[in-house]
């Protein structure tokens, strides 16, 4: 018999399982993530200008942010498959690094924590992808949840990320 603070990903006999969410109520799930991918200045310039030879560096990281999100039961063992209703990412470019922020949203019996984090760190590396050739001294860092809603868990907002949801 499982403890409520027990982790939830095992079965009765110590062996991974996917949690069964069945009979659990829907709600309004949403879940936002934060990560860094830190470069050169040289290279922050080029994806201003947009002089990176293979594209839209921003653009085709946002694109692939979704496309993970999506994607998250397919990479992640113990993830629910999740119809999601709504995903965004957005980037502000700083001197020495690229910030990125995924919101994910959806009506459902299980969070999208997983999905908000996948987003994050699938446009960082996009972003290592496309720059590499130029910058292969990147480093994709800080990925974490900044902020969840929804089931019986209720919010939970990390301190000191400045949010407003």
């Amino acid at each position: 018999m499982e403890r409520e603070n027990d982790l939830t990903h095992f079965n009765s006999d110590g062996r991974a399982h996917m949690v069964e969410v069945s009979e659990k109520e829907d709600t309004f799930r949403r879940a936002a993530a934060r990560g860094s991918i830190s470069m050169s200045t040289p290279t922050i310039e080029l994806i201003k200008e947009g002089g990176v030879k293979k594209g839209d560096v921003l653009g085709v990281a946002q694109i692939a942010g979704i496309l993970g999100a999506k994607q998250t039961s397919n990479i992640i063992p113990m993830c629910h498959q999740l119809m999601l209703t709504g995903v965004n990412l957005s980037f502000e470019i700083l001197e020495d690094k690229i910030l990125i922020e995924s919101q994910v949203k959806m009506y459902g019996k299980t969070g999208v924590e997983m999905e908000a984090l996948v987003a994050v760190s699938v446009a960082a590396m996009t972003i290592y992808d496309m720059c590499k050739a130029v910058d292969k001294s990147m480093v994709i860092g800080d990925i974490r949840l900044i902020y969840k809603t929804g089931g019986k868990s209720g919010t939970y907002i990390r301190e000191g990320e400045g949010i407003e949801y």
